[in-house]
């Protein structure tokens, strides 16, 4: 797996266990229900696998709201710093796992220079919001 795939399970499988809709009342066995009611407790079964398999690619996830609530987030500058971001969301920021993420997102030649880093921030937040995360105009201009 790499860096990039690290960053968005990160954020995208926090937001999923922050919202247990789907499976609310999970254990519902349709045995226990009166027979009058079985059908609709059956044609509900297969909607939250169906969700489930639909919503991790490409659901929408409100990027501000997920890092924010993380532990550490006011401490930290994840809007503009790809180091801090990659702390946030439990990722090791050495040079070299920098390097690797800038590599899977085109960057070859990554030096780790302050313009590089904010490259590698702004690329970062683009592929998030192409994954399906609703990332602010001002992350990825």
């Amino acid at each position: 797996m790499g860096i990039f795939s690290s960053i968005k399970d990160a954020i995208f499988g926090h937001h999923a266990s922050a919202q247990p809709q789907p499976q609310g009342g999970a254990p519902k066995p349709a045995t226990a229900q009166p027979a009058a009611t079985a059908p609709a407790a059956q044609a509900q079964q297969p909607a939250p696998a169906q969700a489930q398999a639909q919503a991790q690619p490409m659901q929408e996830v409100d990027l501000e709201k997920v890092l924010d609530a993380k532990p550490g987030a006011d401490k930290l500058n994840w809007r503009s710093s790809i180091v801090d971001l990659m702390k946030l969301v439990g990722i090791d920021s050495s040079f070299d796992n920098r390097k690797q993420l800038a590599t899977e997102l085109g960057r070859a030649n990554y030096t780790g220079s302050a313009e590089d880093n904010e490259w590698l921030h702004q690329r970062t937040m683009e592929e998030l919001e192409k994954n399906g995360a609703k990332v602010p105009a001002n992350l990825t201009a």
